[in-house]
């Protein structure tokens, strides 16, 4: 056996004996609030697709219709010959909806965060991040090489002791807007103040906030009422959760854009995004703006599983969350228990998925409950009296 096979078997199996070996499970259904597996249905309660907008008619029939004009790929790059009208439209539609000079957009999340990061950051440069930020955002600080300091979680008194350090060099202060394992916001006005006191630029991943929070659903930075052209601040965010379609955005300056579009790796060396997938987020963003029903749904399921685990969780032992957001973390403990207990629900017909290190610290493991807008009354009750007999 090769040395690399024989690192990569023994690899697996070190997952394997610390009950952490990841495998997959395949979905027959769209993603909607009751998915199918193996020819049996479930609740979902681990998708992202917070409003019901993945398998919405408007999305899908926006898709097709590019699809049949304008083929399956673009074909190329953006600099060479990828760069498509429907990609204008949806970036221009983008900076209209966040309020921007103007928007960029990737081809996911990730790349985003791995191509905007290292591209304004280097070596003798600052970046301050939140403990709990997203990995995408943990790899685009490695990747710029800068000295990267680590806050701790939402602490702006820590924050502010790590930026008085002589620090030369240009300084970004980065946080997602809400943390995805944990559902809670970050202090984006407070954040923004250490910016103009410091000297600094803030990044934030509204990926978990698009579509959701806000007057119109811009996000966090809306629901805030900051400023979305301040010349400190970054908007970065995803087209595939709350928007139900595929990539991502960034959205500032039109400095930015044109930064980007010449010293992003990310975006210069991948092709761009396929024509239904553009029209479809183009489509997301008028339901967003003119469906304003369709978050107070969310909302008022949020507000339900609140309140009905609010009843049940003193008397557990676990901990939730402090149910900022959709995502409602119920923190178990150890790895076991945690997936027992999902295990359980899943008996139950309940899709819940236990999340355990590294994507959580050791001993938070936790279900992670994400609401949609689409589950009905009779699906959230099924959850809590799950969780009640389970407790």
């Amino acid at each position: 056996m090769s040395q690399l096979k024989l690192h990569m078997q023994e690899a697996l199996e070190a997952l394997n004996q610390k009950g952490r070996l990841r495998t997959l499970k395949t979905i027959e259904s769209d993603q909607g609030p009751v998915i199918v597996y193996k020819g049996k249905s479930y609740i979902n309660f681990s998708s992202n697709n917070y409003l019901g907008l993945a398998n919405h008619k408007k999305l899908m029939t926006a898709s097709m219709k590019a699809t049949q004009k304008y083929g399956t790929g673009s074909g190329a790059s953006r600099l060479i010959t990828g760069s498509m009208k429907l990609h204008e439209e949806l970036e221009f539609a983008l900076a209209q909806f966040k309020g921007t000079e103007a928007a960029l957009v990737f081809n996911s999340g990730y790349h985003a965060n791995i191509g905007l990061i290292p591209a304004l950051m280097g070596k003798n440069d600052f970046i301050f991040s939140d403990e709990l930020n997203h990995a995408s955002l943990i790899d685009g600080c490695r990747l710029s090489q800068s000295r990267t300091k680590i806050y701790r979680h939402c602490d702006l008194n820590h924050l502010e002791k790590l930026l008085k350090k002589n620090t030369p060099g240009k300084k970004l202060i980065i946080t997602d807007s809400v943390f995805s394992m944990d559902g809670d916001l970050a202090p984006l006005p407070e954040l923004l103040s250490l910016c103009e006191k410091f000297d600094a630029s803030l990044l934030v991943d509204e990926a978990h906030a698009t579509g959701i929070f806000g007057k119109k659903g811009c996000g966090l930075v809306e629901h805030f009422g900051l400023n979305p052209r301040h010349e400190r601040l970054i908007q970065m965010g995803t087209l595939g959760k709350a928007l139900g379609s595929f990539g991502a955005y960034i959205c500032g300056a039109e400095l930015l854009r044109d930064f980007l579009i010449n010293k992003s790796r990310a975006f210069i060396y991948t092709t761009s995004l396929p024509p239904g997938v553009l029209a479809a987020s183009k489509a997301a963003l008028e339901c967003v703006i003119k469906m304003p029903t369709l978050r107070q749904s969310l909302w008022k399921n949020v507000a339900f599983v609140k309140n009905s685990l609010q009843n049940i969780i003193p008397a557990t032992g676990w901990q939730m969350g402090r149910c900022e957001s959709p995502i409602i973390p119920i923190i178990i403990g150890p790895d076991k228990a945690t997936m027992r207990l999902s295990e359980n629900l899943f008996q139950k017909g309940l899709w819940v998925t236990g999340i355990r290190p590294p994507t959580v610290a050791e001993g938070m493991s936790r279900l992670r409950i994400t609401l949609m807008g689409t589950h009905t009354r009779q699906h959230l009750k099924k959850l809590i009296g799950a969780l009640k007999e389970n407790s």
